[in-house]
This record gives structure tokens, sequence and C-alpha cells, in this order.
């Protein structure tokens, strides 16, 4: 499948929302699609990283017949060779309502099998109560860029915004901002995001930045590859040290998609922030 093909996906179709359990509603996306157009076919991938997904419609059955509510975080490997479609993602949950499980631990085991068997790759699934304190939300750690006094009309992704500063040192940094919006490439819907970029090496100039940041209103692609763009523009910028760019994205019809990747092994996206 191509690009052109992505308007056969199940998102922004009339969709019957099953109650019974059924793996074979998740499709698959290839990663290689727009990966492809950043020349990363058939290479070995400049980043490590994750896509750690949030699910907070997760419902079943305890063999009494009485519902059990849970928050649902997910873990795919950058490296996995598919992403899941986030409707029939949404979907497939949905499929669990009316399904009798005989323990939270065999719902997290389903959940594993399932998706693991859609991306190609192991999936981590942890399972929280809705009450639970690693649900609480935090504020982004650096500095804002927000509120820098820029002027621009770019609104499609433009590397050649990006700038370092002349000055020539070296810092260990971390940037956020709160206004990076893409677009479904299915439906057009808007997406929004805080980006967080933390990196070691020359100095990023603040104010090219974000008017990079913001030059992604209006372009159209999915979360996990505007991310994997802005990783590879400002890898191909500049000689860092470590670089680690990751995106919260808010949340859709129960789920939230956080895309993270970086040149270490091992990093994991921020905790939750006020919009997710």
């Amino acid at each position: 499948m191509n690009r052109e093909g992505w308007q056969n996906l199940p998102l922004g179709k009339e969709t019957r929302y099953e109650s019974a359990y059924n793996p074979r509603l998740l499709y698959p996306i290839e990663r290689s699609i727009s990966r492809a157009h950043l020349g990363l076919a058939g290479e070995k991938l400049p980043f490590a990283g994750e896509d750690e997904w949030w699910g907070f419609e997760l419902s079943w059955l305890n063999p009494k017949g009485v519902p059990q509510v849970a928050v649902g975080k997910f873990t795919f490997p950058a490296t996995s060779p598919y992403m899941v479609e986030s409707k029939s993602f949404k979907l497939y949950l949905n499929s669990l309502n009316q399904t009798v499980f005989e323990s939270r631990d065999a719902v997290r085991e389903a959940l594993a099998k399932d998706l693991g068997a859609v991306a190609g790759a192991d999936v981590g699934v942890t399972l929280f109560d809705v009450e639970d304190p690693a649900l609480a939300v935090h504020k982004p750690q650096g500095f804002c860029l927000d509120e820098l006094d820029i002027e621009t009309r770019q609104y499609q992704p433009d590397a050649a915004l990006l700038k370092l500063e002349e000055r020539g040192e070296r810092v260990s940094e971390t940037l956020y901002s709160h206004l990076l919006r893409s677009n479904c490439p299915v439906t057009g819907q808007p997406d929004w995001a805080t980006l967080c970029i933390e990196y070691q090496g020359p100095v990023l100039k603040r104010d090219a930045l974000l008017a990079y940041v913001i030059s992604f209103r209006e372009h159209q692609d999915f979360h996990e590859h505007c991310v994997e763009r802005i990783f590879c523009d400002l890898l191909a910028l500049a000689d860092f040290d470590e670089l680690t760019v990751s995106a919260r994205y808010t949340r859709r019809g129960g789920l939230d998609i956080n895309p993270l990747r970086s040149t270490s092994a091992g990093k994991k996206p921020p905790r939750r922030f006020a919009r997710q």
C-alpha cells in the first residue's frame, strides 16, 4: 500500500461498533511508506524510540458479568514494521466491552498478543486503575518557545527554517512548544501536540525553531511520522552529541499517541501534560 491507499483505511468511514472480542478489527500501516519520503527506505534507522499509546476507554466483563474498567498504556517499538491504525485500535478495544475475561492479567495478555501480531513486534501493555497516581498530569520541563516574538507565514514543513546560533558554544537543554499542529492524512482532522526537544550540542536558534514547529500547521501525516521528520531535520542540521524528539498528542476517541525518537536507546516519553 502507498499513501494513496490510506484512503481505504477505517479512519473517516462509517463503522459498526462490535461488542464481542474481535482482534481482526486491528489494521496495520507500514512505517516504511512515510520513511521512504525521509530517505530511510532500506536503511538502518538513525534513531531508537517508541510510540506510547494510552487508552482511556478500556472495559470488559468479569466472570460474574460485572463491567471492569482500566486505563491502558501500550508501548510499540519504533523498529516495528507496522503501526496500528488508530480507529481500528479504538474499534478493537470497544470489542472487549461485552466480553468475559477471567482476570485483568488475561486481558493484558490478550492485548499484548493481538497488538504484537499486528505490529510485527513485541508490544508492552500495562493496565492502570483509573485512580492510579501514574495518571497524574505534569508540567513540561525546560524552556517554552511559545512566548517568543516572531513573525511567520510558513505552514508547510521547511527544514531550511532551522538555524544554529553563531556563538559556537555547545549546550545541554530542553526546549518545548505547545504549538505543534498537524493533520490526519486520511480525514484531514487537526492533531494537536506538545513537542519536546532535548539535546546536547550546538545551540539551536530558538525563534527559528519555533517557526519550524509552526510550519507543520497544514501538513498532513501521522503523528509518528511527523516526529520522525522533525528528528531527521534536526539531525541533518548539526552534529549533536545527543538528540531526543518527542510529542504528546491530544486524545481522540479515548486514545492518545506519544512518539519518541532519540539517538540514545532507552529514552522514555515525558509524563502526561495537561492536554493529555
